[in-house]
């Protein structure tokens, strides 16, 4: 993994946490570890704007999470088995490659996907989590069953992406450009770099099944 200009002096990392996984990222800092995980349908580079600020006070981990980047996307043979892409396995990740890099408690902050995982992690290994901050999120079932016409149409993604492969998967690889701006709107509101970053996610089918 090379790492990017928006993370100078960062070290990179490509760490197998097990059954024939590896997670990719950059770490730097000499504090307290702090694990920040990103959402969808970003990578480790949404936090490069915050980093400089927390980098004063922690050591910051940044990963790809399984499925993004340079993460390993696994694809399951039964296209009904969801198992790969559990909040819970991707926990797992999250715990394997902390206790590899010898930190065996730490801060989280968490945004959208990420934090679903980290509220998770929480759950299976609260003697891993100091301290945890999840950003962007509410509990996904309550807004399924309380979901009217307006939320469907901000939350277009939600309904999408859980219809049955390979049918999201093919229609995001057949116009890619056109998901990236819809979902992350404006170029504008980004760094160049990471809206190119984020936008090629969507080229990638296995990332897109990821999603």
């Amino acid at each position: 993994m090379q790492v990017s200009p928006l993370y100078p002096g960062y070290e990179p990392f490509s760490i197998p946490v097990g059954n024939n996984i590896t997670i990719a990222g950059v770490r730097n800092g000499t504090g307290p570890p702090l694990l920040l995980l990103h959402g969808f349908p970003q990578t480790h580079l949404i936090w490069h704007k915050v980093a400089p600020s927390l980098l004063t006070h922690f050591t910051l981990i940044i990963p790809d999470l399984r499925g993004y980047g340079s993460s390993s996307k696994p694809t399951s043979p039964n296209p009904d088995d969801h198992t790969l892409y559990s909040k819970s396995t991707m926990a797992t990740d999250m715990v394997s490659l902390m206790h590899t890099l010898n930190y065996p408690k730490y801060l989280i902050c968490a945004h959208d996907r990420g934090a679903r995982l980290a509220h998770k992690l929480c759950i299976d290994y609260p003697e891993k989590v100091e301290k945890c901050i999840l950003l962007d999120i509410c509990p996904t079932k309550a807004m399924f069953t309380t979901a009217k016409h307006p939320f469907a149409l901000l939350y277009w993604h939600w309904f999408f992406l859980t219809q049955a492969a390979p049918f999201p998967e093919d229609v995001v690889s057949a116009a890619p450009a056109v998901f990236a701006r819809k979902t992350l709107a404006s170029p504008s509101l980004y760094d160049e770099e990471a809206y190119k970053a984020y936008a090629a996610q969507f080229e990638d089918r296995e990332t897109v099944h990821a999603m």
